[in-house]
């Protein structure tokens, strides 16, 4: 998406008022830039930003009627804000007015009754000895009446019991012989398999397999998803529903034909003449998919279907009624019939029945998708890996899907998420994401935050949190400005950390943060302190060397809990790195603003420093030059760090050269596109990366160096 530029021109100071008003909402009047300066909001900023948490701060009056407004609305509560956090196990505090009657509405029935303070604090009220789970606390003083969410969180969620390792993989880059033009959770299940039966692998990460839009629009991202509760159907195999073994000659012949096109998409990819292309890969798979639900249902099949439709209820209905209406209205709801635009009013209602069909088969859709997707958990299990798959949540939605349709109470309008400047990206990036309000969060209790941790946590061994900084706060720029005009907007950590944690305990999983980058140092403690591992990237791993410069981190550093790994999605290949190929990419896109020559000698000092750490840790001889064997050296070194969770991009146990994307970078680079492939870019099946012996080799390493046990 394109920004203007921002301005040289100073920041001028907010006045007064409106600083106060900022903070009070939880926006921050400035920050601390990656070189240390202190950098001001200017006010038009703050005012957009208060303008999309409903509040209007235009004019000086009506900065002060706002002002006043909070005052009187503090004022009269008799409960501190909207949410209560406790963790189990502690003891919570909870400031009322003396004489107020105070009882607890448990999440499963039943209600408990808040004893009195003490002489001593006769306000304070102890909240002890609650259940973990979602309730509500309510207060009465006379006749006034108020209430809050109460959450009761664990105080920390389990992790690994040993070091485990395992590969990192985008599905749609993992084709098969018997691929639709993109992997699909048959394959998902095939690679957790062979991988935990060949080498010991404890897990597999995968990108974000959340629903997407009917179509890619500019940017073919998995992190821009239409909702995060549900997964795409794109991902599924056609011929492993259970309705396909049922169908009649003329229905199977009808669906053979189909995969008989997508079978060359197929062979358009892998012969290295095309590339991913999604929205032709979900075009031929819903028109087969079509035949397959006109089938029906057995009646064992359909008490099952409506036991899913009552588990998921409203949501999904939601989820299903915006894909009928995408279908005849275009994929923005916000263009769309006037009416069509609340999802709670009579004209969806109406359109709900009228295309009921069509609503039942996205509906339909998404159970045979949650159906194989449980399939992938089990088969993983089932081959020994103690994780399973580990799967991705994305930080945020497009704005014109179905979760910001039907969620957009929730959602800030007028703002996009990203980040600001840095030295990776000196204008700073927009990921044209609308972020959560903090306010309608508490206000609804975190339940729409809950809903989505469900939707990804159902079937997952493990969580991926991207940007797990936003638990704490997002970079919000106003629609139209530039993006180093964004500020940061706060959120309530304890209740996101509440929220997640209780989510991810009752599912049985660990949580991995993603943490990289320019981070606040109390961040990393408190999610150490709810047992969230962190993520820890090789090159980015440095220590203050004493001279005003950075070495290699040394491997009995690193943190523990943590995930390590050489890179991810949106950083170089590490054969890249090993010819400078990264470099030349860099240059060809326009990637460098200072000097080329600079940048190339930055990395070549780069890789001799850690060619020198591999050295001095006994991993690799200093005379190797053989790229294969200086990769196995760098994970080497990876296993010598005390993390609990190693992870091997698969593209690296292929020499794979190309990165899956270049942030910043649109149509000059096919982002989200490319297939697996090998050191000279040939394309590679998923039959051909079982039998390389380069990845065996690999793998083997990793096996070796994995499953002792951790403090």
């Amino acid at each position: 998406m394109h920004r203007p530029t921002s301005s040289d021109t100073p920041a001028a100071e907010p006045a007064e008022g409106l600083t106060e008003l900022a903070r009070l909402h939880g926006i921050d009047t400035e920050f601390r830039a990656e070189d240390g300066t202190r950098v001001r909001t200017p006010p038009h900023t703050l005012v957009a930003v208060l303008r999309a948490l409903g509040v209007d701060a235009t004019t000086p009056g009506a900065v002060a009627a706002a002002l006043v407004a909070h005052r009187r609305r503090t004022a009269e509560r008799l409960l501190p804000g909207d949410c209560v956090v406790a963790r189990q196990g502690a003891t919570a505090m909870l400031r009322v007015p003396e004489a107020a009657k105070v009882w607890i509405e448990l999440e499963g029935g039943g209600r408990l009754d808040v004893p009195a303070g003490s002489d001593d604090e006769p306000s304070t009220r102890v909240l002890s000895a609650i259940p973990l789970g979602y309730h509500r606390v309510r207060v009465r003083l006379g006749e006034r009446h108020d209430s809050a969410a109460l959450i009761v969180c664990p105080a920390r969620i389990a992790q690994p019991e040993r070091r485990l390792w395992g590969y990192a993989a985008h599905l749609y880059a993992l084709l098969s012989e018997r691929s639709w033009g993109m992997g699909d959770l048959t394959d998902l299940a095939d690679l957790a398999q062979w991988s935990a039966r060949m080498h010991d692998a404890g897990f597999v990460v995968v990108n974000p397999l959340h629903a997407m839009m009917p179509v890619a629009f500019a940017d073919h991202s998995p992190y821009w998803p239409s909702d995060r509760c549900f997964p795409d159907p794109v991902h599924v195999r056609v011929e492993d529903v259970p309705e396909y073994r049922g169908l009649d000659t003329l229905a199977r012949r009808a669906v053979e034909e189909v995969a008989a096109a997508a079978s060359e998409l197929r062979r358009n990819v892998m012969s290295g003449h095309g590339l991913v292309e999604r929205d032709r890969v979900w075009d031929l798979k819903r028109r087969a998919l079509r035949t397959v639900y006109q089938a029906g249902l057995s009646p064992e099949r359909a008490v099952a279907y409506r036991a899913f439709l009552e588990r998921e209820g409203e949501r999904l209905d939601l989820h299903a009624t915006w894909w009928a209406l995408a279908d005849r209205y275009g994929p923005d709801w916000r263009t769309w019939p006037a009416g069509l635009s609340d999802p709670g009013g009579p004209e969806v209602a109406r359109a709900r029945e009228r295309y009921a069909d069509d609503v039942d088969f996205r509906r339909w859709l998404v159970w045979v998708t949650d159906e194989q997707m449980a399939g992938v958990q089990r088969a993983a299990l089932d081959a020994g890996m103690p994780i399973g798959v580990i799967h991705d949540l994305s930080v945020g939605v497009h704005p014109s899907g179905a979760e910001a349709w039907s969620l957009q109470h929730c959602l800030a309008s007028g703002i996009t998420v990203g980040a600001p400047p840095d030295v990776f990206n000196a204008q700073g990036q927009d990921w044209c994401l609308p972020p959560w309000r903090p306010d309608a969060l508490a206000a609804h209790g975190y339940e729409p935050y809950a809903r989505v941790l469900r939707g990804v946590l159902r079937h997952a061994g493990a969580l991926r949190l991207d940007h797990a900084m936003g638990l704490f706060r997002l970079w919000w720029v106003p629609e139209g400005r530039p993006v180093s005009d964004g500020t940061y907007v706060r959120y309530d950590h304890e209740a996101m950390l509440a929220v997640l944690t209780l989510e991810a305990h009752r599912a049985g999983t660990p949580v991995i943060g993603e943490d990289l980058g320019t981070v606040e140092p109390e961040v990393r403690t408190e999610l150490s302190d709810r047992g969230i591992l962190g993520t820890s990237m090789l090159w980015m791993e440095r220590s203050v060397d004493g001279y005003g410069g950075s070495v290699p981190r040394r491997a009995g550093e690193w943190r523990a809990e943590c995930l390590a790994a050489l890179t991810n999605h949106d950083l170089p290949s590490t054969a890249a790195r090993l010819t400078g190929r990264h470099v030349d990419v860099r240059v060809r896109h326009g990637m460098i603003a200072g000097s080329v020559e600079r940048e190339r000698a930055a990395a070549a000092l780069e890789m001799a420093e850690w060619r020198e750490a591999l050295w001095r840790e006994g991993v690799l001889p200093a005379d190797v030059e053989e790229p294969a064997e200086i990769v196995a050296g760098l994970y080497r070194y990876l296993l010598r760090t005390p993390a609990r969770l190693v992870c091997l991009w698969l593209p690296d146990g292929v020499g794979d050269l190309r990165s899956p994307n270049l942030p910043g970078v649109f149509d000059a680079y096919p982002n989200w596109q490319l297939p697996l492939a090998d050191e000279d870019s040939v394309p590679l099946s998923l039959e051909r990366v079982k039998a390389s012996a380069r990845l065996d080799t690999l793998a083997g390493v990793l096996r070796a160096g994995s499953g002792r046990s951790l403090p």
